[in-house]
């Protein structure tokens, strides 16, 4: 079996969404999607850069193409291109499974559990209707919420966020009762000091865990607020291969890993971090704010690995790009369930690309009071 082609497709529906087929001489195909929304067109550049070292290779061989993706440029992948390869990788891993005739966890390890917990986003808004999104989520069935750290509009001043952040955990904690459990995003939007203010605070209210609530770019910032807070910590989304988590699991800095297919190396990858992840105890909740091949994908490895705690379900299978991706994973109050179709599990039908006209824009962006940039 040899790869003929590589193509990009990139779409949009409520965001940019990048997507890869690699062809094959024998017919069968593969699917997987980059992350790091709004910069797919670098992405592509980055995969039709690497398809000449594809083409004619056999896609069985995952371990190795995913070395030679790395680093056959001799400078090693970046963020740009970790999320090019990573989309490659996730379709050579449907391909192999459809040869094979098995879904995608069988060739991981098989089953270790018969569903995955997930969490759904509850959207911004005045503090009563996002108390009332969350009740409504539990009641369809979910057992967690999530939700962003605050901004009045697109200005955040930290001191003012900080105690919002606080308000809204309280408010939503009276809303679900003890049991369910509380995600708050603070999306890397706070300097250590404020993060600490931010995280001993909430420690009373039980939440399940504060995710991103510092910088990624210096892993030590992480260590400094753990020495000062006992409330779970989830990081990881940002970072590209297994090199870059290294410090946050070696530490044992953060709770639980927030690994992204999309954009840490693909199946390949994160199912090394989440075995490195186990030996310090380590649960994985795989980042997920994508379309349904990453979901497909965070689905199989969550269902292969031990150290798993919930899953980020953004958007909800079957209900976003519906026409382009006919076929989805199974998803049931809250919870998605193993697919029995081999590979992925997902089927894509390119005669619906035009109904999704590609998004021109750029990320949403914050300031402070002062007009300086922050992180959204």
């Amino acid at each position: 079996m040899k790869i003929t082609s590589v193509r990009t497709i990139i779409v949009g529906e409520v965001r940019p969404f990048l997507f890869v087929i690699v062809e094959t001489e024998c017919g069968l195909t593969g699917i997987g999607e980059a992350g790091i929304t709004w910069r797919e067109k670098a992405i592509a550049g980055f995969i039709e850069a690497l398809t000449p070292s594809l083409v004619g290779q056999d896609p069985r061989r995952i371990e190795h193409l995913w070395q030679v993706m790395l680093r056959c440029g001799f400078f090693p992948g970046g963020r740009i291109g970790a999320a090019a390869i990573s989309a490659i990788d996730l379709a050579l891993w449907d391909i192999k499974g459809k040869a094979l005739g098995v879904p995608v966890y069988e060739l991981l390890g098989g089953l270790v559990r018969e569903r995955v917990a997930c969490y759904p986003h509850i959207d911004d808004a005045e503090f009563p209707a996002m108390f009332d999104q969350c009740q409504q989520r539990v009641e369809a069935g979910w057992q967690f919420v999530r939700f962003n750290f605050p901004s009045d509009g697109d200005v955040l001043e930290p001191r003012i966020a900080v105690r919002r952040g606080v308000e809204l955990v309280t408010g939503v904690r009276e809303a679900v009762g003890p049991d369910i459990g509380i995600i708050i995003d603070v999306h890397t939007r706070l300097d250590p000091v404020d993060a600490v203010t931010l995280c001993r605070q909430l420690e009373p209210l039980n939440v399940f865990f504060v995710e991103d609530p510092v910088r990624c770019e210096n892993p030590a910032a992480i260590g400094r607020l753990r020495q000062h807070t006992n409330v779970p910590v989830a990081m990881g989304e940002q970072y590209a291969t297994k090199w870059e988590f290294r410090e946050a699991v070696e530490n044992d800095w953060i709770d639980y890993c927030r690994v992204d297919l999309c954009i840490a190396g693909g199946l390949t990858e994160a199912r090394k971090i989440a075995g490195w992840c186990e030996t310090h105890y380590i649960a994985i909740a795989p980042h997920n704010p994508l379309g349904p091949v990453s979901t497909a994908a965070c689905l199989h490895l969550d269902l292969a690995t031990s150290n798993f705690a919930v899953q980020e379900c953004a958007r909800i299978p079957g209900e976003v790009l519906s026409d382009l991706f006919p076929v989805q994973v199974p998803f049931d109050r809250g919870n998605m369930l193993p697919p029995t179709a081999p590979g992925l599990g997902v089927e894509i039908d390119e005669s619906a690309i035009s109904r999704y006209p590609v998004m021109d824009g750029d990320c949403p962006r914050l300031q402070r009071a002062d007009g300086s940039f922050t992180n959204w």
